[in-house]
């Protein structure tokens, strides 16, 4: 066993332990902590495939992103574990099937041996100089990929994943009650006269005499 297979091993232990654990930790947040455990042994078995562009966007996006938004919602939220559970056993035989068909699905794959997949391949690139072989990385033959043949699918689920956000903010968008919001259209149709009104006071004004004191009677007969 070279050191490669021993790695691939080393990580998918690892792996099958910390996604073991996401179900069986009775802490959300634990759950949370090993499943990006998960995700990093699982970025780590790509980068032994050669696939790093799609380990780095499994870091990237799941670990830096996606969980640590659900950790935060996690650590906020008051979840009650009690509740959560009540139902654990009630749904254990459809989850235990569900467990043993993908356990059998690995062996299956594993069965074969654990082979690394070739290196990068010659592409032919076309240019004034004729047609050349030239080797590339796989992220940029991803790249080439998506933005040649795969471009117009790229695109619908862009604006997809566009339209789902803008969707989502208008979902959560609520109007506050406690906040002076002041409608936009109402600002432009306002004139300079309704804004300002100009009132016409007296220049100077004499200040009011105070009614005497008892005191103050005293001190001018004194």
């Amino acid at each position: 066993m070279d050191v490669n297979t021993g790695f691939f091993y080393l990580f998918s232990a690892v792996l099958l332990f910390a996604a073991f654990r996401v179900i069986t930790a009775r802490n959300p947040v634990h759950a949370v902590l090993f499943l990006m455990l998960a995700f990093s042994q699982a970025a780590a078995v790509w980068l032994l495939l050669r696939a790093e562009f799609l380990a780095i966007t499994l870091v990237l996006v799941y670990l830096g992103a996606v969980m640590v938004l659900f950790l935060f919602v996690v650590m906020m939220l008051d979840i009650n574990i009690d509740s959560v559970r009540k139902g654990f056993w009630k749904h254990f035989p459809f989850a235990a099937t569900v467990g043993v068909l993908i356990a059998l699905e690995m062996a299956a794959v594993l069965m074969g041996g654990f082979r690394l997949t070739e290196g990068p391949k010659a592409v032919a690139l076309s240019g004034a100089a004729g047609q050349a072989a030239v080797e590339i990385s796989n992220t940029k033959a991803v790249g080439l990929l998506l933005y040649t043949e795969y471009l117009y699918p790229l695109q619908v689920a862009a604006t997809i994943l566009l339209v789902a956000m803008i969707a989502a903010i208008a979902l959560t968008l609520r109007e506050r009650k406690d906040s002076k919001h002041i409608n936009p259209a109402l600002q432009v149709r306002v004139r300079a006269q309704d804004r300002v009104t100009l009132v016409k006071v007296a220049a100077t004004q004499a200040a009011p005499e105070l009614p005497a004191t008892p005191d103050a009677v005293e001190e001018k007969k004194a």
